[in-house]
């Protein structure tokens, strides 16, 4: 394969903005010299990457090019930055997608990126942390903080500590719905918050009392904000991190004996550089002063 620069920053801007006209605009040249990169790009490759829907999407073979069109783009800015002139650092900044857990973007992933931030653009995917994998499989994100401990294949892994979450409520609504504290039976009438309806937490906390599925009543907030507010407000109870309630004086945990440890893990690709290397360890760094 003989793969052109150009082209594989065409790829990347017609997979990321979704269609050839907006892939154009980013790159500052026609449609129709998008449309002749890709051509070019997919002759190389001897294979259809990208199928010409609205938006684009990539093929099985798209996904594998584009990840290395991105990985390029990444030794290539870094490099740039390298050889310019650190008295008048024009380089362009380096993009680093990032996939994050509400809870961790909510309570403490945003100071870690804002020391890390300098010369580096952040694009982060909101995903839950047992579904952020799937995210550097696709090579939508150059890292993801997950709770998957396997590496995905192509990366590395590091342990970052573990949030943990207490069932937490607002008081009225404990006196109300859980007046003999946490029960089978309390917990299939009372209303429960989600943050969506891949948050399973929740339920596996009601499987230790009830010990088979129940129907709860339930609503879905997908905000850290919304969440923690529909809580105060006593519209159900939910699942908590230690981080976000300590000080709080209106919730408090339907057993303060019970909790559940969410273990958190650095993904990256597996590469040599000095751009996610800095947020990795900017990242480790603030994960082991707050979590457990």
């Amino acid at each position: 394969m003989d793969l052109q620069l150009d082209q594989l920053r065409a790829l990347d801007a017609v997979i990321t903005e979704g269609t050839f006209e907006a892939a154009a605009r980013r790159l500052s040249v026609t449609p129709s010299a998008i449309s002749q990169r890709i051509k070019a790009l997919e002759d190389s490759a001897g294979r259809i990457l990208v199928q010409r829907t609205k938006p684009v999407q990539p093929t099985e073979s798209g996904l594998t090019v584009w990840r290395l069109a991105k990985q390029v783009q990444l030794l290539t800015s870094d490099t740039a930055r390298e050889l310019g002139d650190e008295d008048q650092p024009t380089a362009k900044p380096v993009n680093i997608p990032i996939a994050v857990n509400a809870d961790s973007l909510q309570s403490w992933v945003m100071p870690a990126l804002g020391r890390a931030a300098q010369g580096v653009n952040f694009e982060i995917h909101r995903e839950d942390e047992e579904h952020t994998t799937r995210l550097l499989r696709d090579g939508t994100v150059m890292a993801a903080i997950t709770s998957t401990a396997a590496p995905v294949q192509g990366c590395i892994v590091r342990r970052l500590g573990a949030m943990r979450y207490r069932p937490m409520a607002n008081p009225d609504f404990v006196g109300t719905w859980f007046p003999d504290g946490p029960t089978a039976k309390a917990f299939a009438v009372a209303p429960v918050i989600l943050f969506d309806r891949k948050d399973d937490l929740q339920f596996r906390l009601m499987r230790r009392y009830t010990r088979k599925p129940v129907d709860s009543p339930r609503h879905y907030i997908p905000s850290s904000a919304g969440f923690a507010d529909a809580l105060r407000l006593g519209l159900g109870w939910g699942m908590m991190p230690d981080l976000q309630t300590r000080q709080d004086d209106n919730l408090i945990p339907l057993d303060s004996t019970v909790f559940i440890d969410v273990p958190l893990y650095w993904q990256q690709w597996r590469l040599d550089s000095p751009a996610l290397g800095m947020v990795a360890a900017t990242i480790a760094e603030t994960a082991a002063a707050v979590l457990l």
